[in-house]
């Protein structure tokens, strides 16, 4: 398990403690040398060179240089305690107006350390109040020294326990509500970076569409004189080849430029069966890799038509031609459903992930995929593929998952909540 670093310098700390061991040496100077108050002034002055000696030990250490790790911050806290224990011990116990200082040690616990040593030091300081509550030593005061009745002690007793108690709770409550606002902040300026980052690679795909037409048509052009002028052999295949790859650009940049201005209730739905045909249809026919989509379901459960949304087509499709790349001789295309989530799987028996790729899968720029002439698909891998799939899913309610199989080869998988994606029958 790993441990969570600390939240308190041990430089804080030191500062801290120099001021409290400045106020208490004040106090029992303002009693000895002023008001003249009997004391054991001398066990006094031992338990505060006992703080300042420790001060000094961790103040010369190499632990002073950093921050402090929990147990150690709770270690150091537990001495404060215990030292301003000994001190009130002598000079009057829960009677000593000066009692109070204990709540602070116990809040600071209760705002920067975890619960359990919060808990552990306040416990602890509620034992040592308890105990100067029945036994202390007398209260400097004029000659015919000041006794509080029993009762009375008692009562301060459960006024510092309950400040105690709640100024460590209290204080522990509003520091993790902090942090749990400071997470929220994190990961919302997280989603707003990525969406920024889709929304460029958008922009940046609209210009591309619009720059790209006028190339397209004269690869087109002239791949057409070439097959015309070749009737046979490889120039002619490689001609025929470019012509279809031209052809399949074009569609691509149509639907970039597409905008539906009117909707079809029955085409916006589809089975799942249809979504995954749909998803596999450009590479069901290639003989290099055999490429089959399956659909399950839980027993009684009825199996729900999706809307068609583009992003997903397009995420899935992405996923599946990265999937085309590095598998042997199969890909598996799986659905699932059952009463409440949606799962879309793409599994392939190619070599998987590499530790370095699965540790940043998803953020752009990061890619193994091979050169053209390495792939099969003649794609360029520049990283943003699944960064764009990521992107895609997740904004229609998916959770996306990269892992590889046990036997080797990719696992690309996107669970929806059934209701995200559901589409109501026309019945």
């Amino acid at each position: 398990m790993v441990e969570r670093p600390g939240r308190l310098r041990a430089r804080t700390l030191i500062t801290l403690r120099w001021l409290a061991l400045a106020g208490q040496t004040l106090a029992v100077m303002v009693c000895g040398l002023v008001l003249h108050f009997p004391a054991p002034y001398l066990a006094c002055v031992i338990v505060l060179g006992l703080g300042v000696w420790a001060n000094l030990l961790i103040l010369l250490s190499p632990m002073s240089r950093r921050t402090a790790k929990d147990w150690e911050a709770a270690a150091q806290l537990a001495f404060d305690i215990v030292q301003l224990a000994a001190l009130l011990y002598l000079t009057g116990g829960v009677a000593n107006p000066f009692a109070l200082l204990l709540i602070a040690p116990v809040t600071l616990a209760g705002a920067s350390l975890p619960l359990r040593y919060a808990a552990g030091l306040a416990g602890l300081a509620i034992v040592l109040v308890l105990g100067l509550a029945l036994q202390a030593m007398p209260l400097p005061w004029a000659p015919g020294a000041l006794i509080l009745p029993p009762l009375f002690r008692l009562g301060l007793a459960a006024a510092l326990v309950a400040g105690i108690a709640f100024s460590a709770g209290y204080a522990h409550q509003a520091a993790a509500e902090a942090s749990r606002m400071e997470l929220a902040l994190n990961v919302t300026e997280t989603v707003l970076a990525r969406e920024q980052r889709l929304s460029a690679l958008g922009a940046l795909a609209a210009a591309a569409a619009h720059e790209l037409g006028t190339p397209l048509a004269t690869i087109a052009v002239v791949a057409k004189e070439m097959a015309r002028e070749v009737k046979e052999g490889p120039i002619h295949d490689d001609a025929i080849l470019l012509m279809a790859q031209a052809a399949r650009c074009r569609d691509i940049l149509r639907r970039l430029g597409e905008t539906p201005e009117t909707s079809d209730e029955v085409h916006e739905r589809m089975s799942l069966l249809q979504f995954l045909r749909e998803v596999v249809e450009p590479y069901a026919k290639e003989s290099a890799v055999r490429v089959e989509a399956v659909v399950s379901g839980a027993a009684g459960v009825e199996a729900p038509l999706m809307w068609r949304r583009p992003e997903i087509l397009h995420a899935m499709t992405s996923i599946v031609e990265n999937a085309f790349d590095f598998a042997r001789n199969e890909i598996l295309v799986s659905a699932r459903f059952d009463a409440a989530t949606v799962s879309v799987e793409v599994r392939d028996d190619g070599p998987g992930f590499s530790a370095q790729v699965l540790a940043k899968l998803g953020e752009p720029y990061v890619t193994s995929r091979p050169g053209a002439e390495g792939s099969r698909t003649g794609h360029i891998g520049m990283g943003l593929g699944f960064f764009i799939a990521k992107t895609l899913l997740e904004r229609t309610g998916a959770q996306v998952d990269f892992k590889n199989g046990r036997r080797g080869g990719a696992i690309v998988g996107a669970r929806w909540p059934r209701a995200r994606i559901e589409a109501p029958s026309l019945d």
